[in-house]
């Protein structure tokens, strides 16, 4: 099953060498499917290659082989096996959520704003409002249960409560994720690893630019 951006990757690579006879450059890929960066196309080419829809050929530039369609892909599937009883099923629709690079769980570092690609999950694991996800760097949110290399799902708001798990923008340029406590006129960044001390600011040092809304981590 492809992800909303590779069917659409897929449908204008058909629909460009149908009408230049020729492959599009990775700049009007990223154009027409609405990228930031060169580095979002090469992993859905990636994708769509390990999938089996395209090939992409060897010494030649901008060379791309599209091999099958999604539709053909299905048929393939469902002719395999004459003896597979093919019984209706709900899936749960997939939402694309702008990826925002790397935040620190430990030290800050500099807010990234732009999407450097899309992560792809069910849309049951979100709730109502604008989401985005960031990939986390080190290890001071670790006794709440986020590692290091963990993808979290970040619901945007301005607002949160002592307690809160948020996205906190310091001094308008460096971005950490932390617990959020708000106590005799200051804001405390909490950390959820006691080898890390809690940072203590003033209100209109800090500005709340989400809060945790879920989690994914990968297995290696």
């Amino acid at each position: 099953m492809l992800t909303i951006k590779q069917r659409e990757l897929l449908n204008f690579l058909k629909d460009y060498e149908h009408k230049h006879q020729a492959s599009p450059s990775f700049d009007e890929m990223r154009q027409a499917i609405g990228l930031a960066s060169k580095s979002g196309i090469h992993r859905l080419i990636s994708g769509l290659e390990e999938r089996g829809f395209i090939r992409r050929l060897a010494n030649r530039a901008r060379a791309i082989e599209i091999i099958r369609n999604e539709n053909t892909a299905l048929e393939t599937n469902q002719k395999t096996d004459t003896n597979i009883i093919h019984a209706p099923f709900q899936t749960s629709s997939q939402i694309e959520l702008p990826m925002l690079g790397r935040i620190a769980a430990g030290t800050p570092i500099e807010a990234i704003s732009d999407p450097t690609s899309f992560l792809s999950i069910p849309s049951s694991m979100i709730e109502s409002g604008e989401h985005y996800a960031l990939e986390i760097v080190g290890d001071s949110m670790i006794d709440a249960g986020i590692h290091d290399g963990d993808t979290v799902i970040i619901r945007k708001t301005e607002q949160a409560l002592n307690g809160d798990i948020v996205v906190a923008l310091v001094d308008g340029h460096e971005a950490t994720l932390k617990k959020f406590k708000r106590e005799s006129g200051r804001v405390a960044l909490e950390a959820a690893n006691p080898q890390y001390e809690t940072r203590y600011f003033t209100n209109n040092q800090v500005r709340i630019q989400g809060k945790l809304s879920g989690l994914i981590r990968k297995y290696r």
